[in-house]
């Protein structure tokens, strides 16, 4: 029996890491929308990176991920009034994901990816939404667990869409989460707001595994590609 075969699926790709730091600012080809970070003092370099709008789209999610929910934790204000400006600022970031997205739609895969995000932002909205407007109370007593499966259930997919081991994983770890919420109780908003604020900066500070997909979509950037 080939038991490499098993190991190695073939939606998956084993031959680059997982994770990686990724390289100096101006070790890469300059792309469209490339966002170029290098601090420097002296002759000593503080922080070479950069961003794409992959890793933009990451930026954006990571940083209305962890606002949202630290915010439901500590502001104790009308949760329909919170409802209110959390379904707003989820359709900005929605919003502008497709803007940052919009040449991704030339590869199957990647159109696959932006087309299930939207719909799972917008369920996950609805179901918010409902829950607070109606006073439905299971969703209410389960709105993090609702994120985290919402979450885990898209980074899974685009992990295999994408044949990236590293958006499986960070799938997987926000399912993960699931088993410390009945642990830290009172403070399950904040955990929420770590668990996938902090897994998405995580996709977007450091280079993933892609197999051939962005690899194909690199291939496009006489055309304005994205990657």
């Amino acid at each position: 029996m080939n038991w490499r075969i098993l190991l190695e699926p073939e939606w998956f790709s084993f031959t680059s890491p997982l994770l990686r730091r990724k390289r100096s600012a101006f070790e890469i080809e300059d792309l469209p929308g490339l966002w170029r970070v290098h601090w420097q003092l002296g002759e000593k370099t503080v922080l070479s990176t950069f961003y794409t709008r992959i890793d933009q789209a990451c930026l954006l999610w990571g940083i209305i991920s962890t606002l949202i929910f630290s915010i439901a934790q500590f502001w104790m204000v009308d949760w329909q009034l919170q409802a209110v400006l959390w379904t707003g600022l989820t359709i900005v970031g929605t919003i502008a994901m497709l803007r940052l997205s919009r040449h991704w739609r030339t590869i199957k895969p990647l159109n696959d990816v932006i087309n299930a995000w939207v719909f799972l932002m917008v369920l996950g909205v609805v179901l918010t939404d409902l829950g607070v407007f109606l006073g439905w109370g299971y969703i209410l007593l389960n709105l993090c667990p609702l994120w985290l499966v919402i979450d885990g259930v898209g980074y899974l997919y685009t992990g295999v869409k994408m044949q990236s081991r590293a958006f499986a994983f960070i799938g997987l770890l926000n399912l993960a989460g699931l088993t410390v919420l009945p642990i830290v109780s009172e403070w399950q908003f904040l955990a929420t707001g770590l668990i996938t604020g902090i897994s998405t900066l995580l996709l977007a500070e450091l280079q993933w595994d892609s197999g051939d997909v962005c690899a194909h979509l690199k291939s496009l950037q006489s055309q304005e590609s994205d990657f």
